[in-house]
């Protein structure tokens, strides 16, 4: 297959999957609109490193190692939905005057570059696109540097999305009328990783066929 082809064929299904709301978006959002866009950008950096290490591993063969053992897709999906659950807990019974922080400190409440990090890597429908999608895509003749390219377009495609969420969700007038429901928005983000979570351990009775 040509190495237009393949960019073309990946793309055609990643962007859409990017753009789609999911625990990514969710974790942008509310770093965005609850520590401001410095916090914003960096959940996106960690998002984008984490896009990029799937991408990576689902090229040097991880859709095979998921095919070869179902019980570890298992456990991958079972332990990404558990920890979103946990995550999204967490946020639905923090109290109003623990959002109250100055958002120049992002320590007050943990990296937000290890928080998009850590929600990507534990989200298994990324372990899913990557290992169908990517890996599938290439075989043992497609040349290192259309690796090498399409590293870079996933992981260049995912910050430039994912920024303009950030500053977007940053902007002034939207900081003015979420500074009035900002306990309302880590609630609705709780809610949101909580379900799903719950749809990923649902669903975890199907094993991942790449």
């Amino acid at each position: 297959m040509e190495p237009l082809v393949v960019l073309i064929t990946v793309f055609a299904i990643f962007i859409p999957a990017l753009i789609l709301p999911g625990p990514d978006f969710i974790a942008v959002v509310r770093s965005s609109t609850t520590r401001g866009a410095v916090a914003g950008l960096l959940t996106t950096l960690g998002v984008t490193l984490g896009l990029g290490l799937y991408a990576t591993l689902s090229l040097l063969g991880l859709s095979a190692i998921l095919q070869e053992y179902q019980w570890l897709a298992w456990l991958v999906r079972a332990l990404g939905g558990a920890y979103l659950i946990w995550l999204g807990i967490g946020l639905l019974r923090a109290r109003p005057e623990d959002l109250e922080f100055d958002n120049s400190d992002t320590r007050a409440r943990g990296n937000p570059a290890v928080f998009g990090f850590l929600v990507t890597l534990t989200n298994p429908k990324a372990v899913v696109l990557f290992a169908s999608v990517f890996a599938t895509a290439v075989t043992e003749a497609t040349p290192s540097w259309l690796f090498a390219t399409m590293i870079a377009l996933v992981m260049a495609s995912a910050f430039v999305w994912y920024a303009i969420v950030s500053v977007f969700m940053a902007s002034s007038p939207v900081m003015k009328t979420i500074g009035r429901i900002r306990h309302w928005v880590e609630r609705a983000a709780g809610a949101g990783f909580v379900l799903i979570g719950g749809r990923i351990l649902t669903d975890t009775r199907n094993p991942v066929t790449p």
